[in-house]
Order: structure tokens, then C-alpha cells, then sequence
């Protein structure tokens, strides 16, 4: 039998298909998934075009063109299809991102014409756990930051933020797209901080939230206090709300390079089931 295969921007009324292709990787899909969950697939309201590849008129693999382009359960044919398209639009995201082995085929092709990055992070460890950490003690002074913090934690996520990406968030429209983003976080009681004396000196958010798993970010620990067991503690705080609140499987990918917090990560008991890439422009 003949296969025939198509690209194109997959259609609100698609909602249903896309998410069953989101759900076959629950866990790597999870930012991804849960932004389509929000806002459904126009456009406007998804922040970007969802592209979908076709196999004899089946969804089989999707493709997020925003602010990020992130390959989904993409094969080596779908990732061609999604260069290709990508490559005939110029690029118009500031990252690629994703599951590595797509992401690294993705990029193989974009390379030639959207070449030099700024950054390649070809390994970046996908780490996961289920359970609450049983040794190490959750920090009592870890909650989450209320609505009237904004001011306190929106400094700490702007550090956080220039030290992971090397550039600040406030560059380009002054800040507005990233303090929403804060500020959404904030409103929805899925930013976590400890605070003392007016200063916010750990915090992590809950980025992204499906039925099956979430996804931890932002973890960030004041330079003055890294040494002290922090990390381990509040995350062992966050990760128990998760797990109790949120979904059955938290998950968060981390620079391979980062020795130290993937040594903190695995304290308190993550486990590593794949890995991510990212291209920085």
C-alpha cells in the first residue's frame, strides 16, 4: 500500500488528535501538552502554530512554532518535513528544543541556514520521580509565594533566568512577556520560594502541569547560601506538594555540566530516563 505523508498547521477542531500524540510521551511532552490543554490549538491564544505531520491522513507527529520550536514524537521523516518548513520561514524563535535525539536531527538540517547559535547544549539529563524523597527532610520554610511576593521573587527569577540562558528576560520588550509569565505562576500557586527577611533565598516553580506528570523549573538557590543544603531541602518540598497536589510523576531536565544539582537531584531521588537538547540563538 502506498503511504502518502503531509505537513500542515494542525486545526483547533484537531484538539483531540494532538493531544493523543502528546500523551504517547507524556513526560517529555508535559510543557508542550500542557500549554495545548490551556489554550487549545488557534494560534493566537497558543502563543504559536502547532505544525502536524500525517501518515495516510493520521496525526502522527506535531511540531510547537513559537517562542520555541520543539520536534514531538517526531520520526526522521516528520523531523525533515518540520526542518523544511522551518528553513522555508526563516527562523522566528529564539530556541530549539526537545527530546534530544529529534532535536539534534532537527537541527543537523537548520544548522546550514540558521547557523551560528549562541549556545548548543547537546545533553541535557531528563530526570523523574514518583516518590518523596525519604531522606532527606522537606524545608519546612519552602511555600508558595503569594500574590502580593511579586516583587521579591520577580529579582530572583530574572537572576535565575540570565544565569541559566546567559541573557537577561527583561531585554527586547523591557520584561512584559517574562514578569507575566511570573506573575501567571504567582496567581496559580505553582511558584514556591523561602523567604527570609524580605529576600527570596531558594525558589522553583511547577511549569507545566498535565493529568500525567509536571514539570519543575526554575530551581535557583542565592549565591551567597549554594553549600548549605538548600536545594536538596526545598526541592524535597516542592516535590512532595507535586506529588500530593499536582500529578503522579514530577519531572525537570538540567544541564549536564551542572554538577552540582544533579547531584542534589539525585538526593533527593530523581532518576534520569532520558535526555533533552537545546539550541540557543
Amino acid at each position: 500500500m502506498l503511504t502518502t505523508t503531509s505537513l500542515k498547521v494542525v486545526e483547533p477542531a484537531e484538539l483531540a488528535d494532538a493531544l493523543a500524540v502528546l500523551r504517547r510521551e507524556p513526560v517529555n511532552n508535559a510543557f508542550v501538552a500542557a500549554r495545548v490543554q490551556n489554550s487549545g490549538l488557534d494560534p493566537w491564544r497558543l502563543g504559536g502554530e502547532m505544525w502536524g505531520w500525517y501518515q495516510n491522513g493520521r496525526l502522527e507527529a506535531l511540531c510547537y512554532s513559537g517562542a520555541n520550536l520543539v520536534p514531538l514524537c517526531a520520526g526522521p521523516e516528520a523531523v525533515r518535513a518540520f526542518a523544511e518548513r522551518a528553513r522555508r520561514q526563516g527562523r522566528r524563535c529564539s530556541s530549539i528544543v526537545g527530546p534530544a535525539g529529534p532535536t539534534a536531527a532537527l537541527w543537523s538540517y537548520l544548522e546550514p541556514h540558521w547557523g551560528p547559535p549562541r549556545e548548543v547544549r547537546p545533553h541535557q539529563p531528563l530526570l523523574v520521580t514518583d516518590r518523596v524523597p525519604g531522606d532527606v527532610a522537606p524545608d519546612p520554610l519552602v511555600r508558595r509565594v503569594a500574590k502580593n511576593e511579586m516583587d521579591l521573587v520577580l529579582p530572583a527569577c530574572v537572576a535565575m533566568f540570565t544565569e541559566e540562558v546567559g541573557i537577561s528576560p527583561l531585554a527586547g520588550d523591557g520584561g512584559l512577556v517574562y514578569q507575566a509569565r511570573v506573575a501567571e505562576l504567582v496567581t496559580t500557586g505553582r511558584s514556591f520560594a523561602r523567604i527570609e527577611d524580605g529576600s527570596v533565598v531558594f525558589k522553583a516553580e511547577i511549569g507545566a502541569v498535565t493529568a500525567h506528570a509536571c514539570q519543575i523549573q526554575g530551581v535557583w538557590v542565592a549565591p551567597e547560601r549554594r553549600g548549605e543544603g538548600l536545594s536538596e531541602t526545598g526541592m524535597a518540598a516542592v516535590i512532595d506538594y507535586a506529588l500530593r497536589e499536582v500529578a503522579p510523576l514530577v519531572s525537570l531536565y538540567v544541564n549536564d555540566y551542572n554538577a552540582p544539582a544533579r547531584a542534589a537531584y539525585r538526593r533527593v531521588g530523581f532518576r534520569e530516563v532520558g535526555a533533552f537538547m537545546s539550541v540557543l540563538f
